[in-house]
């Protein structure tokens, strides 16, 4: 069996749920039990119950949430420029392929859309300067 790391980290919507992970038993059966819970909103976490974390637990689940945070940004920020991509394709799909019922049915949708996230950009970019 290959080495098993000592915490597993269990993804959730907004962190994570962490196992201290052991086979240290008659069967060598891999046992998890949860000890903590990450909250990636927060930026923190906090032990499960009556759970007393070692420092190097804490460490690792330290590291862990700050490892997350900057996949989460980077995540984010590539879903951003996937949606300008998005934008320029939807120009292209206008202007050459839509047809006027295509159109009709979603130009309201997009300028209201897009109004808004000009409005958002301008007001940031002026508080900015």
């Amino acid at each position: 069996m290959t080495d098993l790391p000592q915490l597993y980290f269990r993804v959730r919507d907004n962190g994570a749920a962490v196992f201290r992970v052991s086979t240290e038993n008659r069967e060598r059966r891999i046992e998890m039990e949860q000890i903590a819970v990450v909250n990636t909103n927060r930026g923190d976490f906090k032990a499960q119950g009556e759970t007393a974390l070692s420092p190097q637990e804490e460490t690792v689940i330290h590291d862990w949430l700050q490892a997350r945070l900057a996949l989460l940004s980077a995540r984010e920020l590539d879903g951003i420029q996937q949606t300008v991509d998005h934008l320029n394709r939807t120009a292209q799909w206008a202007q050459a392929k839509a047809s006027d019922d295509q159109l009709e049915h979603v130009t309201d949708d997009l300028l209201m859309a897009m109004h808004d996230l000009r409005s958002v950009l301008v007001r940031k970019k002026a508080s900015r300067q």
